[in-house]
């Protein structure tokens, strides 16, 4: 009997962006939507809001501590097991979720389980076989669309999460959503299946001496800095949008669910405009101009008298601006240091990005409980955007020169 193995090929790069967009699009678009979840289990177990943000704090940071092992089992073992052990923690993280009510083991257990099966249904997991299907002109294209599907994700499941949640009740919410995450994801890992790759030719590194040169290198360590602030923003707004507006006035929760919406909607074009323009300009121009445009769009903001209308106008210009800096900045990682370790290395620098996630996602819930409000907060954001935009125009892209022979130590 012949070995089945031998007879399995690539998959084209239809088929990758069809199946990773399918996964990121579920695991993003759930990711998103635990903001609904805030006040309802806050209220059913009598929590303040940062015993909910801690999980979702802990939830980041793990995902962000998961990451870079994630890539490196995907870059070793193949993006379709990496993505079949994620469903099935994610199923187990939802569960946990609907099932656990005492606050230290609901913390911690959500937050490893889910913590871990993002960082195998992620940019980080997916961005390998994305890089080693697409031809160089298209690389950052494909990026792009990856990054759409995660966006599409975002504006399709919220409202199919609020209406699970006003229909259902939340906790049967999250025993769909269990069940969907393997329905879904095993499928569609199934067809990122690929053959053992032929051995690199050229310089060889070991995973170690890899990683060293990583962060031996300037604009790694920029590019680290400023997905930090990404996360930071990002989980912070996503997170506390809906019990903002609430706390503003603004009491019909469709309103909410409408302007994470377009954030998900805008965001899909963002992320293909930031493929398609990160292939004909520098990237880290676009990626300061990305970090100082969502600055004035928050500033803008939080000084305007708030209104629904502002908030979709808000949500709409924050959306283009979203997720686009993953493309970007997958490319610049790709572009510097090759493709061999490219999901690990991705890793690392979500890595950061998560712990951006981790410290927004807990100071919101902490600021509000001490001050009342977000409205330090706010000011923190905008401040970090400012930052971003800095240390993002020095970056090098260039790819790294290396020796014919690499020492044992970096």
């Amino acid at each position: 009997m012949s070995d089945p193995t031998r007879k399995l090929n690539s998959p084209d790069l239809t088929t990758v962006l069809f199946a990773t967009g399918f996964v990121l699009t579920l695991s993003m678009g759930v990711r998103h939507g635990f903001g609904f979840w805030l006040q309802p289990i806050s209220q059913e177990y009598h929590w303040t809001r940062e015993t909910f943000s801690m999980a979702i704090a802990i939830q980041n940071l793990m995902w962000g501590v998961f990451g870079p092992f994630a890539g490196m089992a995907a870059d070793k073992l193949g993006t379709a097991k990496v993505i079949v052990l994620g469903a099935i923690l994610f199923a187990l993280g939802l569960l946990w979720m609907a099932l656990v009510s005492q606050p230290l083991a609901f913390i911690v257990g959500s937050g490893v389980l889910i913590g871990a099966a993002l960082a195998c249904t992620t940019f980080g997991a997916v961005s390998g076989i994305i890089g080693r299907t697409a031809p160089d002109a298209k690389r950052s294209w494909a990026f792009g669309m990856s990054s759409a599907a995660s966006s599409f994700g975002q504006f399709f499941m919220m409202p199919v999460d609020q209406k699970l949640i006003q229909h259902a009740g939340w906790q049967n919410a999250l025993y769909v959503l269990a069940a969907l995450m393997l329905i879904v994801m095993l499928p569609m890992a199934w067809k990122l299946r690929e053959p053992p790759r032929a051995v690199d030719t050229g310089p060889q590194q070991s995973t170690i001496e890899a990683v060293r040169e990583a962060f031996a290198h300037k604009p790694f360590l920029l590019l680290l800095a400023g997905y930090f602030v990404c996360g930071f923003q990002l989980v912070f707004i996503g997170m506390n949008m809906p019990a903002y507006l609430k706390d503003k006035g603004i009491t019909d929760p469709s309103v909410a669910v409408i302007a994470l919406s377009l954030i998900g909607l805008f965001n899909i074009f963002g992320s293909y405009g930031a493929g398609k323009l990160g292939g004909l300009f520098p990237k880290r121009y676009l990626l300061s101009s990305i970090y100082l445009n969502r600055s004035i769009v928050i500033a803008l903001f939080i000084l305007a008298p708030l209104s629904t209308y502002s908030v979709y106008i808000f949500a709409a210009a924050m959306g283009l601006l979203w997720l686009s800096t993953v493309p970007l900045t997958n490319g610049v990682i790709a572009g510097i240091f090759g493709l061999k370790y490219l999901s690990m290395l991705s890793g690392f620098v979500f890595f950061s990005h998560q712990l951006g996630s981790f410290i927004g996602a807990w100071l919101g819930g902490y600021m509000y409980t001490k001050n009342g409000n977000y409205d330090a907060v706010w000011v923190i954001v905008i401040g970090l955007g400012i930052f971003a935009t800095l240390i993002n125009l020095p970056i090098n892209e260039a790819a790294i020169e290396r020796d014919t022979k690499l020492p044992a130590a970096v």
